[in-house]
């Protein structure tokens, strides 16, 4: 079989108008004689809308309870889709993922998929149905529902392409494409037609809000190749694949940014061995992501000083485990909330020397200083001023020649 899977973000699904022109681009498929598999996110704002009923009723709502909540809002979206297309004559049906059934395994509200059962939907799709599949979700070992995590109704269709053998895994959002920076900062902001898996990972990561990073990473490990396009236009998207299938004369992709982040030092603190694990064992134990990290040594060699940074929302919390923390001492705790990450991401980077010193004099010709500096093969990550961020972005996008 011939096999397409089609997937559609909250905003594709948003209003009953916007469901029936999702019906009108399945049956585009067909008419292609495509075997179509849909995945279907909430319409948008009802895991919302959900999740705050949840917090009415409990602020320790029992996470079983939360995942079979929050995973209604794709059984409403599939079934308008389904019912759409079987009015338009064409004979479509919508599963939950215990009814296909889709296994997954990890810890509810962030499972992964494990095994997909092909038996029901390979004889639908062969007797000319339209599986339309609630994205998100699964079930465990238990027979639970469990969910994926935001985003997660992309991983749904990225391991759909993948036990389905599909010839193409088309995500379908608000947005025609990946471009090199976010167009509603930049309107200099040009779209990419290729990026690799690796240059998309990082940034999503970085903030551009495309695709979830968990997965793309399924996507790359399966060398699912995808495509994102707009619901509402037909415009020709962006094609996320492997790099050896990218031929590009920029060694710079993009520049991505983030609004959300708040830096904190940690000023002389003891210096020996264990001491940064001790700092950073409660924020593992309780899920606080750390990004940028740096350690230097102060004046008083017997010391040192621990700057990270982490998402503004995980700050308080931060700072509680910080205090609460019995194994570290230190002379003073500086944050600093008003700051923000900005990268310039390529594979070609690599290879190309004098990106760094490129980045570094265009911020400082723009009298941008640099608090913070981390690196990867593909990406070159500082921490800035939040009100130079636009100012920032615009240089390198100029600088790189992503404005071309």
């Amino acid at each position: 079989m011939k096999i397409v899977v089609l997937k559609f973000g909250g905003t594709s699904v948003g209003t009953v108008e916007r469901i029936k022109k999702v019906a009108n681009i399945i049956i585009s498929y067909i008419k292609k004689r495509y075997k179509v598999i849909v995945v279907s996110s909430a319409m948008s704002g009802v895991t919302n809308d959900l999740a705050k009923k949840s917090k009415k009723i409990s602020n320790n709502f029992i996470a079983s309870e939360y995942d079979v909540l929050v995973s209604s809002g794709e059984q409403m979206s599939c079934a308008l889709i389904a019912g759409r297309l079987n009015h338009l004559g064409y004979k479509a049906q919508s599963w939950m993922g215990w009814q296909v059934p889709i296994f997954t395994e990890g810890n509810h509200s962030s499972s992964r998929i494990s095994q997909i059962n092909k038996k029901k939907i390979n004889k639908f799709l062969q007797s000319g149905g339209i599986p339309i599949i609630t994205g998100f979700q699964g079930i465990n070992l238990n027979n639970r529902i469990t969910t994926l995590g935001r985003g997660g109704s992309d991983a749904s269709a990225i391991m759909c392409a993948k036990f389905f053998k599909a010839q193409k895994c088309i995500i379908y959002t608000d947005v025609d494409g990946v471009y090199t920076s976010d167009p509603n900062t930049l309107k200099k902001a040009k779209k990419i037609k290729v990026i690799s898996y690796e240059e998309m990972l990082e940034m999503a990561s970085l903030g551009a809000k495309v695709m979830q990073p968990a997965s793309l990473q399924d996507a790359r490990l399966n060398r699912i190749d995808i495509d994102v396009k707009s619901s509402f236009t037909n415009k020709e998207g962006t094609l996320i694949t492997k790099k050896k299938n990218i031929y590009s004369n920029k060694n710079i992709r993009g520049v991505s940014f983030t609004k959300n982040d708040a830096k904190v030092t940690l000023v002389g603190v003891k210096d020996k061995p264990g001491v940064a694990a001790s700092v950073f064992k409660p924020f593992y134990q309780n899920y606080i992501n750390v990004d940028m990290v740096v350690q230097t040594s102060s004046g008083n060699k017997e010391e040192t000083d621990i700057t990270f940074t982490i998402k503004s929302d995980d700050l308080l919390k931060t700072l509680k485990f910080i205090k609460q923390n019995k194994k570290i001492k230190y002379r003073d705790l500086i944050v600093n909330k008003n700051v923000s990450k900005v990268s310039i991401v390529g594979v070609g980077m690599i290879t190309t020397p004098g990106v760094t010193y490129r980045m570094f004099q265009t911020l400082a010709n723009k009298g941008i200083n640099i608090l913070v500096i981390a690196t990867s093969e593909i990406k070159i990550s500082v921490l800035i001023g939040k009100k130079f961020v636009k100012k920032a972005i615009s240089a390198l996008h100029k600088e790189f020649k992503l404005d071309n």
